[in-house]
Order: structure tokens, then C-alpha cells, then sequence
């Protein structure tokens, strides 16, 4: 289990849905290492990396260990100009993600970028335009639902009706900070656009997938940079309360505390209460019991069950992607779903409140 949340890439059973060369994709900006995760879920599906490019060579060297098979390009047009690319993955500065998804789009090609897909308002606002002029899509790579075995099944537990209507989720996110390892820009806050807006952006989606939301409100929110003075636009801690348009509500937590003792780079739970049972995801380490990933608590009228899923799933939404990619389909995830999840974070961002100072006064 890697201790290292930004270089986590999860692998699965391959399970394609094309044949070898029928899905051509390109791997370009790689400043986040979860690049590797979104090229290995596409590949096991079927798709064929055809090109890298990233003007940071070691960057490029360190994609060719993991898919030796890509070429270089000598530029992002090179990979913009070809059409045989049907689909770029991309995991830029987030707040460059925008910008770039609108030039992939404009080129005739699909886009598949890491969370969070936008940092303003203005780039939603933007991109959105974009996608009704082109007929692309812009799709995201919300790892902690879609990439986690046990999120997966959890969802289908709750299409067949095992917890009868979610009326209730409870989400808990915390990472590992390995501030010496980061670069940058993940310490400037016009860049990564805040923790709600960030990692946030994983536990307002699954919110909506879960309760089966198309729209919610921001309660509340807060944020606070408790404890790392070091890095003054860092927020290290943020939480918020939101409202289903179905009548569902949420809370989540996300921050930076994880323990060092800890086996793996953070202890994701999602707590979910439907009308007539519960679940609790423990998606990444069942702590001082099992290392092992992807423990999933059912109680229903059925009894209690602790259901075990790890290397039992699969990861469909990259074959249905694929599919939808070449059959122009919303089966993976809507468009709309994309951007209302992408709007509420932000929304939650700009309304939050700053508490960090008024702790360290308190505390004083």
C-alpha cells in the first residue's frame, strides 16, 4: 500500500472493451502523479497509450518506465494534430486544467482530466460553452469513488436497493501532506484552487452519485491552515454541510493530518444511511485490523455483513468511458454531473469560513 497519496495509481484485472490499437490516447501535462492511475485504468480497458508529452523530461522518463510503449512528442500540438487520438488524459496544475481541456476539445478529441477539473467560476462557465460548440466531453478522474473497488460496489449496493433511499452521507478524506515531496504550486492557493475546491471536489461527487442528487446547496463551510505556518496558503483542514435537492444532506471532512504510523496515505471512510440500512466504506485500510483495502459494513434487514471486496470488482467506469467515448453516450458519467460536482465545490470554497485564525487566539 503506498503511503503517498499523489503518486497513488491503482491496478486492476484488465477487462477491455476495444481491441489493442481501436482506442488511441495521449498522456500530456504530468504534474500530478495520478496521471498513472487514469492512463492504468484506461489501458486495462483497453485503450493504447500512443503519445506522452510534458516539457519536464524527467517527468516524460518516469511516464516510459510505467507505459514503455508511448512515444514522445515533440509538443503538445504534435498530439493535438493527430487525428487518431480520440482522447487526452491529462493531470495539470489545476488551475491550468481549464485552459488546456478547452484546447483538447477544440481539436476534436475528448478530455480526461484529473480532480479538481476547475479553480474559478469563470473556467466552469467557460468550458461549459465549449463543450455545447464542440460536442466533446470533459470527463474527470474522481479517483476516490471510481478507482476504489470497494466505492464501486457500494454503489451498486445502493442501485439494488440493499439500504432502500440514501437519505444520509457522511464522508471523511485525509491525507498524507509529505510537504517535502510536493511541488510548488500545490502550496499556492490561486493554483490548486483550496482543499474544499480539491480533494473536496471527490466527496461532494460521490455525495451526489450516492444520494442520487442533480443539484444541492452549501450549507456551510469552513476551512483553517491549523498547522503549517510554513506554508501560508495552505489550507490543511476543511469541511462542509450540503443539501440535496432530493432532501438528502451530506457532511464531509477532508484535511491533512493523516499519522505517520498510519500503513497507507490516508483513512478514506464514507458512511452512507439509506431508509432501511447503512453502509460504511472503509476504502483504504481497515486500521489495527487489516492492511487490506476495500472493506465495505452492511447492515440491512438482512443482518450485518462485512463484505471484503478487494480484487473482486473491477473498475467499469474506464470500459464505459471508452464506450462512451466512441458511442458518444453518458453511461461513465454526465456531463451535467461533472459540473454540478465541479460548481458545488467551488461554491463550498468561496463560502467558507476561515476559522484557523480564531483557534490560534483562542488557544493563545
Amino acid at each position: 500500500m503506498s503511503k503517498d497519496g499523489m503518486n497513488y495509481a491503482p491496478k486492476g484485472k484488465p477487462n477491455p472493451v476495444v481491441e489493442a490499437g481501436d482506442f488511441l490516447i495521449a498522456a500530456v501535462a504530468l504534474d500530478h502523479g495520478h496521471i498513472f492511475g487514469m492512463c492504468n485504468g484506461l489501458v486495462e480497458a483497453g485503450a493504447t497509450v500512443k503519445w506522452v508529452y510534458d516539457p519536464d523530461e524527467q517527468k516524460v522518463r518516469d511516464f516510459l518506465k510505467a507505459f514503455p510503449d508511448a512515444k514522445v512528442a515533440d509538443s503538445i500540438e504534435q498530439v493535438l494534430n493527430d487525428q487518431t487520438i480520440a482522447l487526452v488524459a491529462a493531470a495539470a496544475i489545476p488551475s491550468e486544467r481549464s485552459a488546456l481541456g478547452n484546447r483538447v476539445m477544440e481539436a476534436g478529441k475528448d478530455y480526461f482530466t484529473d480532480k479538481t477539473p476547475f479553480t474559478t467560476m469563470a473556467q466552469i462557465e467557460e468550458t461549459k460553452k465549449v463543450v455545447e460548440r464542440t460536442g466533446q466531453k470533459y470527463m474527470v478522474y474522481f479517483s476516490e469513488r471510481l478507482h476504489v473497488e470497494s466505492a464501486v460496489f457500494a454503489g451498486d449496493l445502493i442501485k439494488d436497493g440493499a439500504i432502500g433511499r440514501v437519505i444520509q452521507v457522511t464522508g471523511f478524506g485525509p491525507h498524507r501532506l509529505n510537504a517535502p515531496t510536493r511541488p510548488d504550486w500545490f502550496f499556492i492557493k490561486e493554483q490548486y484552487g483550496g482543499i474544499l475546491c480539491d480533494i473536496g471536489s471527490h466527496q461532494i461527487e460521490q455525495f451526489l452519485f450516492y444520494a442520487n442528487c442533480n443539484d444541492a446547496e452549501v450549507l456551510h463551510s469552513k476551512v483553517a491552515n491549523y498547522n503549517n505556518p510554513d506554508y501560508p496558503e495552505l489550507e490543511d483542514y476543511g469541511d462542509a454541510t450540503l443539501r440535496g435537492n432530493n432532501g438528502a444532506t451530506n457532511y464531509f471532512r477532508v484535511d491533512w493530518f493523516t499519522p505517520e504510523g498510519l500503513s497507507t496515505w490516508g483513512d478514506g471512510r464514507t458512511f452512507i444511511i439509506g431508509t432501511e440500512g447503512t453502509i460504511e466504506i472503509r476504502k483504504y485500510v481497515d486500521v489495527a485490523r487489516s492492511s487490506e483495502k476495500d472493506h465495505i459494513y452492511l447492515v440491512n434487514k438482512d443482518g450485518e455483513q462485512h463484505l471484503e471486496v478487494f480484487g473482486k470488482v473491477g473498475f467499469p467506469f474506464f470500459g464505459e468511458l471508452i464506450l462512451d467515448c466512441i458511442h458518444r453516450t453518458e453511461k461513465a458519467m454526465t456531463q451535467a454531473h461533472v459540473f454540478k460536482a465541479s460548481e458545488l465545490c467551488l461554491l463550498a470554497q468561496e463560502r467558507s469560513i476561515v476559522v484557523s485564525q480564531e483557534a490560534r487566539e483562542t488557544i493563545i
